[in-house]
C-alpha cells in the first residue's frame, strides 16, 4: 500500500480538531443505581450531554432518579424521561454488576472500587468531553489523578444536569432488570415489591421464600449484614438496621 493510500485513511490533525471541537462544550455525568438493594444488580450510567440538549432536558423536568419516588407511576415517568434523554444524549454508557459480583467486591469491602472499574469503562469509551461529574466525592475522587477533568461531587445532579440523566438511565435499567426478577417468583410468592430494597416488603418475601427452601433467592446478595438475613441465616457480619 502507497503512502498516498495510508495518508488518505489516517485521519488528519484537522479531522482529530474538527472532533475534539465538536465535543469540547459537552459534559459527561456519572451516576448510579442499586447500591442499596439486597437483591438484584447494580448499575453504573454515564451520559454526555451538550449545553442545548441540557437545558432541553432541565425544561422536561429531568431530576435524581430518587425525586421522582417508588411505584408504577414513578416508574413510568423515570422511563418517559429516559426516552428523551436517549433522544437528546451525544453518549450513553452502561454498566451492569450482577449480585454475585456485587459479593466478591463488598466480601472485601471494595464496593467503591467497583464503581469506579464502571466509571472508568464508561469514561474511556465515552466522546471526547470537556468536562466529567461523577455523584459522589469518596467514591470517585481516587480517579481525578487519571482523568484531570473529572469533578467527584456530592449531589451531582446539583451541578449539572448530565448526572440526573445518568441516575434516571441506570434506575430505569436496574427497575427493567428487577421487572425481570419478579417476574419468576409471581406466580408462586405473588407480586414481589420494595424493589429488591432494604424495607419491609423485601423482608417478607425473604422471610417467605426461606420458609419455603430453607435458602435465598439466587440473586439475593449474601454480602449484605443486613438483620433480616442474618436472623434467616446467621453469619459472622456487621448488622445494619
Amino acid at each position: 500500500m502507497s503512502w498516498l493510500i495510508l495518508l488518505a485513511l489516517a485521519p488528519s490533525s484537522l479531522q482529530q480538531g474538527l472532533l475534539l471541537r465538536k465535543h469540547e462544550r459537552v459534559i459527561l455525568g456519572i451516576d448510579e443505581a442499586g447500591r442499596g438493594p439486597v437483591l438484584g444488580p447494580l448499575v453504573v450510567c454515564g451520559v454526555a450531554l451538550r449545553p442545548q440538549a441540557a437545558s432541553a432536558l432541565t425544561r422536561r423536568g429531568v431530576a435524581d432518579s430518587k425525586e421522582f419516588g417508588a411505584g408504577a407511576q414513578a416508574r413510568e415517568r423515570r422511563a418517559e424521561l429516559g426516552r428523551h434523554i436517549e433522544r437528546l444524549a451525544d453518549d450513553i454508557h452502561v454498566e451492569v454488576f450482577e449480585h454475585d459480583e456485587v459479593d466478591r467486591y463488598c466480601d472485601q469491602g471494595l464496593l467503591n472500587e467497583l464503581e469506579r472499574i464502571a466509571a472508568t469503562r464508561i469514561i474511556d469509551r465515552s466522546v471526547p468531553v470537556r468536562r466529567i461529574i461523577a455523584d459522589g466525592e469518596k467514591v470517585f475522587g481516587g480517579l481525578q489523578a487519571r482523568y484531570p477533568h473529572l469533578e467527584a461531587r456530592n449531589f451531582g445532579e446539583t451541578h449539572h444536569v448530565s448526572v440526573a440523566a445518568a441516575s434516571i438511565l441506570a434506575k430505569v435499567a436496574r427497575d427493567e432488570r428487577f421487572s425481570g426478577i419478579a417476574a419468576r417468583y409471581d406466580d408462586e410468592f405473588g407480586p414481589i415489591r420494595g424493589g429488591g430494597y432494604v424495607n419491609a416488603a423485601t423482608a417478607d418475601f425473604l422471610r417467605r421464600y426461606y420458609a419455603r427452601y430453607r435458602c435465598f433467592p439466587e440473586e439475593t446478595r449474601r454480602s449484605w449484614g443486613w438483620k433480616v438475613l442474618t436472623e434467616l441465616e446467621p453469619r459472622l457480619l456487621p448488622l445494619f438496621e
